[in-house]
């Protein structure tokens, strides 16, 4: 059965989300998380698939980004907050537990809400993203990581990163998807997309504000107590292998699956792939 993707607008922690969502309406809620730069259709290829398979999928704009409510402040994008968003989201809905499925900084929140507010989390799927709290032992261990992860500096500076992505009317945010994926993946249809929404006005600064909100983070080296999947695109030019290697030495139960000819990008890339091995992950007993 092919599944209509609607679309609402829903109330949690003091904000209004915009969420497209697909599926039975009884069936076991799937939350699907977004990072940067993107919003509720980087998981196009993953909403129908898993609507299929009998879940309830809702993959909200989050905060800042899209449609969704967009907060002046950094302070209003650190991640307790963000937690608070997706845990809301959870209630408003009228349900008490959700497989989580969260890429980049989707992925970041995600594991955040399954240390620190477990009883809401089945299951978490984290895509090209580690554990938060391996990331500062991961860097000490490997400082090429430093390296990919410089960009985030900039991204702090105020005001300037938003001169620079508007001044190229978006040509690097653009290049960000279409540079270290795997040729063709994005096509200019795609790109429209996401042009629109970094275009709402408050959005790129929302976007932003996750970053600059990095200095509010008190992120706790906890044992990952709920069952984790890692999904790697071994290429990602971002992020190094070696963190999620490290991501395992906190979790009680976790597997991790790389993925070749991938990227940052693998849920673009290799939808096929990672869908099965999100399908199989939420069924296992």
């Amino acid at each position: 059965m092919t599944w209509k993707v609607e679309f609402d607008y829903v109330d949690t922690n003091g904000i209004t989300l915009h969420t497209a969502s697909a599926g039975p309406k009884n069936g076991p809620l799937v939350l699907l998380l977004h990072g940067f730069p993107e919003f509720w259709y980087g998981w196009h290829k993953q909403i129908q698939p898993l609507a299929e398979a009998g879940y309830r999928v809702v993959v909200p704009d989050q905060r800042g980004y899209n449609l969704s409510e967009k907060p002046e402040g950094a302070a209003n994008y650190a991640i307790d907050i963000l937690r608070d968003d997706v845990t809301g989201l959870i209630d408003a809905l009228g349900r008490k537990t959700a497989y989580l499925v969260g890429h980049d900084w989707g992925g970041a929140v995600a594991w955040h809400v399954s240390v620190t507010r477990p009883e809401y989390v089945k299951k978490l799927a984290a895509v090209n993203i580690p554990y938060p709290g391996a990331m500062r032992k991961a860097m000490m261990r490997y400082p090429q990581q430093w390296l990919k992860s410089s960009y985030m500096l900039f991204f702090q500076i105020p005001e300037a990163p938003e001169k620079v992505f508007e001044q190229n009317k978006y040509e690097s945010l653009k290049r960000a998807l279409t540079n270290p994926s795997v040729p063709g993946t994005f096509s200019e249809g795609d790109l429209e997309q996401y042009e629109k929404a970094w275009y709402r006005e408050g959005a790129l600064t929302g976007m932003l504000n996750w970053y600059r909100a990095l200095k509010y983070a008190r992120i706790k080296e906890e044992n990952v107590t709920v069952p984790v999947r890692m999904i790697w695109g071994l290429g990602d030019q971002f992020l190094s292998p070696k963190t999620a290697e490290t991501s395992l030495e906190f979790c009680d139960n976790a597997e991790l699956i790389y993925v070749g000819e991938a990227t940052h990008w693998v849920a673009h890339e290799q939808p096929d792939i990672v869908n099965r091995l999100i399908k199989e992950f939420l069924a296992e007993k």
